[in-house]
C-alpha cells in the first residue's frame, strides 16, 4: 500500500498493479477491513461419488482391521490363559471327529471358555487336522493351546488287560468281555483251547474285544511256532498241538520257574515209557472244563477214576486238546526240559515240588508229605477247637484226593505223577 498526502488531507491509494491515479479515501474508508482472498473452488473430481465411496471403503476397511488386530489379540490371550477347569477331566475324540464337534464338547464339559476361540485357534496354528483320536487327561486349568497340543501329539490315556498263565480261554475272554475301556461285542466263535497268549496288553479306550482276541490269537500262534522250532530232536510228542497240549499240563502243575522244566522231565519220561500222566489238573478240567474248580471244592477220590476224556488217571497219553493257556516258560520247559529219568513227582509242603525217579522213593516222598499234612490237620483242628465248640463239614463218603495212595492202587499203573491241582 503506497500513501500519500492528498491536497485536501485526505490519505489516497493506489491499487496494486495499477498504473492509474491514486484515488483518495476518507479516513472511514481507509480503516474498514479489506475483504481476504476467496477460497479456492472444490474440483468436480472431489465432489464425484465415487471418491466419496472409496473414502468410505477405506475408512471401513481400517475400521475393521483394527476390530480384527482387537479380535487376534483378545483371542490369543483366552486362547493361551488358564482354563475354566479347576479340577481337569478325562476327554474322549472318537475317530473322524472334527475340530468344531471337538470344541462344542470341550465348551460343554467346561473345559475351556469359548468353543469359537478354540476353533480358530486351532486352524490359525494349522492343525485343522491333526488333532487325533483318543481318551486324553486333560489337567486342570489347562489353556485352549495346552489342549490343542495335547490332542494334537496323540499321548491319549492306556489302559492294561492282563491275561495271566494258566487262565483258560473261557477265563480269559471273560475278563475281556468284563472290560468296561473295551468296545464292541465279542466274537460269536471262541478261540481253540490253548491258543490265548498269557501277557497284558495295552490300548486306548474304544478298541475292540475283537481286536484283542485276534493279537492274542496271533501272539500266541507266534510264540508256539517260534519255541517248536527251537525244542529238543527227542521229543515223544506227535506234532505241534501235543506241544501245547503237555505245555499247559505243565503250567497248571507248578507255577515256579525253578521246576517247569523238571516238572516237564517227568511228563515227557512219562510218555516216553507208556506210563499214564496222571496228573490232576486234568481231572478238573474232565470235570469243570474251562470254567475253572470252584476255590473251595477239592478233589475227591472219586474223581480219579471218573471217566472224561482229559483225566489222565484213565486215559493214556495225552488229552485231547490243551487244558488252559500256557505261556512262554511252560512252553520253553517242554520243548527243553531237563535231563533226569525222574518218573514221580509230589508237593513239599512250602509250594514246591520232591522228584523221584523210582517209585519207592516216591512213596517216602508221599509219606513225608502227608506227615506234613496231618500235622497242618491237627494244628489247625486245635485252633479251631480253641475257638469254636462246632466242627468242619466234612464229605460224608467220599474222601479229598490228597490222602491218594501212591502205589498205583488209584492210578492204574506204577505209580502217581503228583503235583498239585490249581
Amino acid at each position: 500500500m503506497n500513501t500519500n498526502p492528498a491536497g485536501n488531507g485526505e490519505v489516497g491509494q493506489r491499487p496494486a498493479n495499477s498504473t492509474g491515479p491514486i484515488v483518495p479515501k476518507t479516513a472511514s474508508e481507509a480503516l474498514r477491513p479489506e475483504a481476504g482472498t476467496p477460497p479456492p473452488k472444490r474440483s468436480r473430481a472431489s465432489r464425484s461419488q465415487v471418491v466419496v465411496f472409496m473414502n468410505f471403503v477405506i475408512s471401513l476397511v481400517m475400521l475393521m482391521v483394527l476390530a480384527a488386530g482387537a479380535a487376534l489379540y483378545f483371542g490369543k490371550q483366552e486362547f493361551t490363559e488358564p482354563g475354566p477347569s479347576a479340577n481337569g477331566d478325562t476327554f474322549l475324540v472318537k475317530p473322524n471327529t472334527g475340530v468344531q464337534d471337538i470344541a462344542d464338547q470341550l465348551e460343554r464339559r467346561g473345559l475351556i471358555s469359548d468353543a469359537r476361540v478354540f476353533r480358530l485357534g486351532v486352524r490359525a496354528f494349522g492343525n485343522d487336522s491333526a488333532l487325533k483320536a483318543g481318551e486324553y487327561e486333560i489337567k486342570p486349568r489347562a489353556s485352549m493351546r495346552d489342549i490343542m497340543e495335547l490332542l494334537k501329539s496323540g499321548k491319549s490315556v492306556m489302559y492294561s488287560l492282563t491275561i495271566p498263565e494258566g487262565l483258560t480261554v473261557e477265563q480269559a475272554l471273560q475278563r475281556i468281555a468284563d472290560e468296561p475301556a473295551l468296545s464292541g461285542d465279542m466274537p460269536a466263535t471262541t478261540p481253540p483251547e490253548g491258543s490265548l497268549a498269557t501277557d497284558t496288553l495295552r490300548f486306548t479306550r474304544g478298541a475292540t474285544r475283537q481286536q484283542m482276541i485276534d493279537k492274542l490269537v496271533a501272539d500266541q500262534k507266534k510264540l508256539v511256532d517260534e519255541v517248536w522250532q527251537r525244542r529238543a530232536p527227542d521229543l515223544p510228542l506227535a506234532n505241534i498241538e501235543d506241544f501245547v497240549t503237555l505245555a499247559s499240563i505243565v503250567e497248571k502243575e507248578t507255577g515256579r520257574g525253578d521246576e517247569r522244566s523238571r516238572v516237564a522231565a517227568v511228563f515227557l519220561n512219562r510218555l516216553a515209557k507208556g506210563m499214564r500222566l496222571q496228573s490232576d489238573p486234568t481231572i478238573i478240567y474232565g470235570l469243570f472244563g474251562g470254567k475253572g474248580k470252584p476255590a473251595d471244592r477239592p478233589i475227591y477220590q472219586s474223581d480219579i477214576q471218573k471217566q472224561t476224556p482229559y483225566n489222565t488217571y484213565v486215559i493214556s497219553g495225552l488229552p485231547p486238546t490243551p487244558i488252559a493257556n500256557p505261556g512262554r516258560a511252560a512252553l520253553e520247559a517242554v520243548a527243553n526240559p531237563s535231563k533226569t529219568d525222574d518218573l514221580y513227582f509230589v508237593a513239599d509242603g512250602t509250594g514246591g515240588h520232591v522228584f523221584a525217579a523210582t517209585l519207592d522213593e516216591h512213596n517216602e516222598n508221599v509219606a513225608r508229605y502227608r506227615a506234613l499234612q496231618k500235622k497242618q490237620a491237627d494244628d489247625a483242628a486245635k485252633a479251631a477247637a480253641a475257638g469254636t465248640n462246632g466242627s468242619a463239614d466234612k464229605p460224608a463218603t467220599d474222601k479229598p484226593a490228597a490222602d491218594k495212595p501212591a502205589d498205583g492202587s488209584t492210578g492204574g499203573d506204577n505209580g502217581d505223577a503228583g503235583g498239585d491241582a490249581q
